[in-house]
Parts: C-alpha cells; structure tokens; sequence
C-alpha cells in the first residue's frame, strides 16, 4: 500500500491452513508466513497462497453460510454507509454507483432504493446465480468477473464501494489505482477491511508468546475467510499520496470479540475507546 522495501516488513509470526485454536502446537498443516509492514501497518502473508481456480475459494454455494431469511434486504441495509455518503457528498437521483464484489446483490438494492443508478460485479458463479434468481437483481447490471480483469469506462461512477473485498485481492493498491479511473472527480470509494489494531488479535498473538510458539492469529489466507491482508489507517494515508486520494472520513468497527461472553462488555467498551475493533470503515475521495 505504501509501497516500502522489504527490508522495512517485519515478520510477525505464522498462520496454519487451518483454524489454530489456542494451542496450535496440536494442530497439524502447512504454514505461511505473517509481516507487518513498519511504515503504513499493512498485515500480510508472505508468499500469499494462490488457488488454481477462483472458484475453489469463492464457488461455495451462499447456503452454506447464511440462513434462508438472509435472502432478504431489510430497510435498514446499508444505511449507516449510505448516510455517511449523504454527510461527505450531495447524493442526486441517478448517480451510478458500483458495488466491487456484490455478492448477492443486497447492497446494489439498498443503493437502488437510496436513489443511485446501481452495478456491480461478482466473481463467484453460483453468488451472482442467487443474486439473479432469489434477489432479482437485473444480469445486465451484475457482470461475472473479477478486479483484475474486469473493466468500465473511466470517470462513470459518483460512489464505488469494497465492502469485505479488499482484504482478498492479491494487490490492493492495484485495485484501489483501478477504481479511482472509474470514479468521477470528487467522487467517493467506501472500503470496509480488517483492522491490523484488532486487539483481539493482539491477545490471540500474546497467548501463543506466552507458549512460546511463533504463530499468530492474524489473517486466515490458505483457509475461510481466506483473508490475504488486514489495514491501517496509514496504509491508506500512504496510498493516497501515491494515488492521488484523500481518507475524507474513517472509523474503527468493535464487532465480535469471540472470547468469553463474560469479557464482552469490557473489551467491547476498550476497543471503542482505543479504536482497536476488528473492522475498519473508510472514505476515501478523489481529488
């Protein structure tokens, strides 16, 4: 994201194909390693594990994750984002906007029905399959297709969200240089990745020092979610002198905590106290 040399990427620990636990030391696979970039907190796995098809990754039929009622887009879907839109831009009837990894279409509804002119694009088969069949979201609008090689014209979209995207795309800057020709001048990207100050992860990492190991609980990049980076704000500060954006708002997401529910209501106060939740959520502008 900022673009340092390697010398400035410090190694972290390691990461298993599989879900560690608390005593990885029992568990068996193949491990890669975990960096921390020193200059902008970019988290990554070094060398990043790549499937031979897309679809082992991403061809999950959505029943396996969610529930039947899922299939449903209820009023209040999107709006927090949608209302930080309306607090960082004038948001007028047909504006486009693009939804980078739809999914099955449920945010390009929230952005129909807010009043945008609404796309996207989705790599999964059987995700864009439910979007048209289930959600009734038009084919014409939600091409097949992936970041790196999907294409638009430049300059068309007033909004481009990455909602849980960037953080499995092998070259984020990449793909963040890609979405900035789409978008008109002025206009907003919203991205929603995980945070590299999670501390929850800080905890995991610390627990596993205390054994002795070496392994970390961050990124899952060779097992689901099959995460390949978590985020700081710098990383997007530094991007976007390279790039030519600017972070016009951000904020830290508490979310889950999976410890024990007895902790919840303390580590979820600290981590919105300290922005250390596990989610963050950016605006970013081009100028």
């Amino acid at each position: 994201m900022c673009g340092s040399s390697a010398d400035r990427h410090k190694v972290l620990g390691k990461r298993l194909n599989r879900s560690q636990g608390i005593f990885p030391r029992r568990k068996t696979g193949v491990s890669t390693t975990v960096k921390r970039c020193t200059e902008c907190d970019l988290i990554f796995s070094d060398p990043q594990p790549v499937p031979f098809d897309l679809q082992d990754h991403y061809g999950v039929p959505p029943e396996a994750y969610w529930k039947e009622e899922y299939f449903t887009v209820s009023e209040a879907y999107f709006s927090m984002e949608l209302d930080r839109a309306s607090k960082l831009m004038t948001i007028e009837p047909g504006m486009k906007a693009l939804d980078i990894g739809a999914g099955l279409g449920k945010c390009m509804i929230a952005l129909r029905r807010a009043g945008f002119d609404a796309y996207g694009f989705e790599p999964s088969v059987p995700f864009r399959d439910r979007a048209i069949d289930r959600m009734g979201v038009d084919p014409e609008r939600l091409r097949l297709g992936d970041m790196e090689t999907i294409t638009y014209d430049n300059a068309q979209f007033d909004l481009i969200t990455f909602g849980a995207v960037l953080e499995h795309l092998y070259d984020p800057s990449a793909s963040i240089a890609k979405a900035m020709q789409w978008l008109k001048p002025g206009g907003l990207i919203h991205v929603e990745v995980p945070s590299s100050h999670w501390l929850i992860n800080r905890i995991i990492n610390t627990a596993y020092r205390v054994q002795g190991l070496d392994y970390v609980g961050n990124i899952s990049p060779m097992h689901p979610p099959f995460h390949l980076y978590e985020f700081g704000l710098d990383s997007f500060l530094a991007n976007g002198r390279a790039l030519g954006y600017e972070v016009a708002f951000h904020q830290y997401i508490v979310c889950q905590t999976y410890m024990p529910r007895i902790l919840d209501p303390f580590l979820k106060w600290y981590m919105a106290r300290t922005d250390r939740g596990m989610q963050l959520s950016i605006w970013l502008k081009k100028v």
